[in-house]
Order: structure tokens, then sequence, then C-alpha cells
């Protein structure tokens, strides 16, 4: 199996931030869905993947290649960016035309298609839009020159629910197409529990796991019980806990060893993206 997408020994420092040693790798004809709370360090990450921020050390390499040594490869790259980056006082239809001809396989047919299922008009100026209609001409220019990759940076924000939905099916419809790979970062991680065929997770500029989204759920366990059965040795198989007046809820890392030490004496359920997230950003006892 391919990879798309190589990311290797990736790191970065800012003033508050670091991305640490950050490995992974995204393979081809799939959703992989790039997970973590604000600040993990997703944008950070695929802004190196687009060569808008240049790493420390290691390198992000697409296709094989990384955007510093061929810039070309841009042309094959799909981009939704969580913030602005066209000309506020130009229309959508001023904008399209000084696109179009960046891409060899502008699709203007499949644009205008793309502007009425996003009921917006060539007419309106971009500063104008609201949030989220920016993000739907941005997804609509990456949707119509024929990308081989759509990276995504929070895609869904400022969308609302039905839009949101009709998105996801809209992404489900793209990766049928065994050529087209989607990187999709977001901290909405219910986006992910419908679509997503891989995980990254990332937590303070580290990546915590990358793993197919059955196998992390097939790990993970829920567990939930008495307060009375907390105490040092069962808190070792804990992530994290969550306690209330009446009981506690904790995310166990590893499925059966849980089975075997609370079968009987504890609810176990099979977790969501959102609960391992939480838990995991968590981490000790949060009280309820």
């Amino acid at each position: 199996m391919s990879n798309v997408v190589e990311i290797r020994g990736v790191s970065k420092s800012f003033e508050r931030f670091t991305l640490d040693q950050v490995q992974f790798e995204v393979k081809k004809g799939f959703i992989t869905g790039l997970i973590g709370p604000n600040g993990a360090g997703k944008s950070t990450l695929i802004k190196i993947m687009m060569d808008m921020v240049r790493p420390s050390s290691g390198e992000a390499r697409i296709f094989g290649s990384t955007l510093a040594d061929n810039p070309g490869l841009k042309e094959r790259i799909g981009y939704v960016s969580d913030e602005n980056y066209f000309y506020e006082n130009m229309t959508i239809r001023n904008m399209r035309k000084m696109i179009a001809p960046f891409y060899q396989h502008w699709d203007h047919a499949a644009f205008t298609r793309y502007l009425e299922m996003f009921e917006l008009s060539e007419k309106s100026k971009i500063k104008n839009l609201s949030r989220g209609m920016k993000m739907k001409f941005s997804l609509a220019v990456a949707l119509s020159h024929d990308a081989d990759l759509l990276l995504m940076d929070e895609p869904t924000a400022g969308l609302d629910p039905v839009f949101r939905r009709e998105l996801l099916d809209l992404l489900g419809e793209q990766i049928l197409d065994e050529n087209k790979s989607i990187i999709f970062s977001t901290h909405n991680t219910t986006d992910l529990d419908r679509i997503a065929d891989y995980i990254v997770f990332m937590n303070r500029g580290k990546v915590v796991f990358s793993d197919s989204k059955d196998e992390v759920l097939e790990r993970y366990v829920l567990v939930k019980g008495g307060r009375e059965l907390l105490d040092k040795d069962v808190m070792k198989y804990f992530v994290g806990v969550r306690e209330g007046a009446h009981g506690f809820e904790a995310l166990a890392a590893d499925r059966r060893e849980a089975e075997r030490a609370f079968q009987g004496n504890a609810l176990l359920e099979a977790p969501t993206l959102e609960d391992i997230m939480y838990f995991t950003v968590k981490g000790g006892k949060a009280y309820v």
C-alpha cells in the first residue's frame, strides 16, 4: 500500500510551542483524520506539509518529495485552510479568474456546480462572506482542479450542521476514487467518527498514536464504576479518570487488560474518538 504523505521526524520550535519529532504516514486512497485539541500542532504541521512553514529538522514528503524541492506538486493538492487567504476586496468571480490559471486541470463546470451547491454567488465580494461562506468558497476551489490530495485544516469550522453533513457525504464520494486521498484536521471528532479510515492523534506537539480508526476504537475502552474501586493499583490501568458524586468514568488503553481487571465489577463500553481525546488530554483525575 503506497503512502501519499510521509512525515519524518518533523520538529519546529516557537516561543510557547514545539512540534517534537512528529512521524507518521498517510496511506493513498483513504481519509486520514488529524485530531487533537486546539494548540496541539495540527495547523502548524499542515503548513509544514504545504511548505508555508519550514521545519527545524525532519521533512514532510508528499507524493515522494517535499514541496520545497518540487513546488509543482502543489497543483495536485486541494488545500483548505481555517484562515482566509483570499483578497477581501475581490469578488468570487475575479478571485476565480486569478486562481484558475495556476491549475492545468481546472474544471470551470465543476467550480460552477459547487458554487450552486454551496449557494454562493460569483458577484459576492470575499469581505462580505461569513466565515462559513468563505470556507465553502475555499472548498469549491479545492475540489475544482482534480486534486489527488485534499489537505483540509478545520474545514467544518463555521459551517452549520446541515452543510457539515453534506460536506462529509461529499468527501465520502470523493474518496470512492482510489487515487484520491484526504487529510482532515479537526478538533471536532464527531466529523471523523463517520468518515475517517485512519486517525493521527496529536497532543502538545507530539503524536499520541497513528493507526486505523477501527483498531483505535477496539483497543481503548471506557470503564464506569463506583468510586470505591479506585485505588493506586486500579489507577495504573487508566489513561484518564473523571470522578463524580456517584462514581467514576475512565479510559483504559488496553481493552483486554481492563476486561480481566474489571469484568463483573464495572461497566465496560466502547469509547468515541472524543472520549479518547478528552481523557488523554485531561489525564489524571477530573472532578465533576
